[in-house]
């Protein structure tokens, strides 16, 4: 009885928060590396440590730090219903790419989790998304949609998607160091302090604090594009 009864009080919005930031939900998540197949062939990143620090970096400082905060706007304007700030929203998380590559990482991972998710797990929220901007659509602001639709709350839906990101770009590290199991385990182990102080950071900032200290990455981003032999797509 105490086993069904804890069971009820489950919050079917941690289900389906699961759901979406599983690394089994088909965006394409593991086709892009965010740069960092170019980092490694450049010998920025060769082994657990540098591609912590790499990771760290992006997290507190870089684009993971950003798509948070375009994350923490979007999720307030559609619970507030205000589609008129969403849409400006989207429109800004499209243009802040910095390369050709990683606005297609962000724009089709966008895309591909809009059409699912509204097929799997419809609500007006992705409705109004639609609606309301037809243009690129980036990543944060389409998970923003869904999670506030849905009822997850901002602040475990931010966690869950820096960590989702974060393991995807370690994932991608993995392979092309190459790392074992446990050290990419360690990595994400290590990051846990600055993924927690970045989403509390990203909840309390404006959309004016929007910023990046990352050039190398950005050069990253940007040299991927020509990069000779890829096995990613960023």
């Amino acid at each position: 009885m105490k086993g069904r009864a804890a069971s009820a009080e489950i919050d079917p919005a941690l289900y389906r928060l699961m759901t979406f930031m599983s690394p089994a939900y088909p965006v394409g998540a593991f086709s892009y590396s965010g740069g960092i197949e170019w980092a490694v062939e450049a010998g920025d990143i060769g082994d657990a440590n540098s591609l912590h620090g790499w990771l760290e970096t992006m997290v507190r400082h870089g684009s993971l730090f950003c798509d948070a905060i375009i994350f923490s706007h979007a999720h307030r304007a559609v619970l507030r219903g205000d589609d008129k700030t969403l849409a400006e929203i989207a429109e800004l998380a499209a243009a802040l790419v910095g390369s050709k590559e990683r606005f297609l990482e962000t724009t089709s991972q966008g895309q591909a989790f809009l059409q699912i998710t509204r097929s799997a797990w419809p609500s007006a929220a992705l409705d109004r998304l639609i609606a309301t901007w037809d243009g690129p659509l980036a990543y944060p602001v389409a998970v923003a949609a869904a999670c506030a639709g849905h009822g997850i709350e901002a602040a475990p839906a931010l966690h869950a998607l820096l960590h989702a990101m974060a393991s995807n770009l370690i994932s991608a590290g993995m392979r092309l160091i190459p790392l074992g199991q446990t050290d990419g385990q360690r990595v994400l182990a290590a990051l846990e302090a600055s993924i927690t102080k970045t989403a509390e950071r990203a909840l309390a900032t404006g959309m004016d604090g929007i910023a990046t200290a990352t050039v190398r990455a950005d050069i990253a981003g940007m040299r991927h594009e020509t990069q000779y032999t890829r096995l990613f797509r960023s």
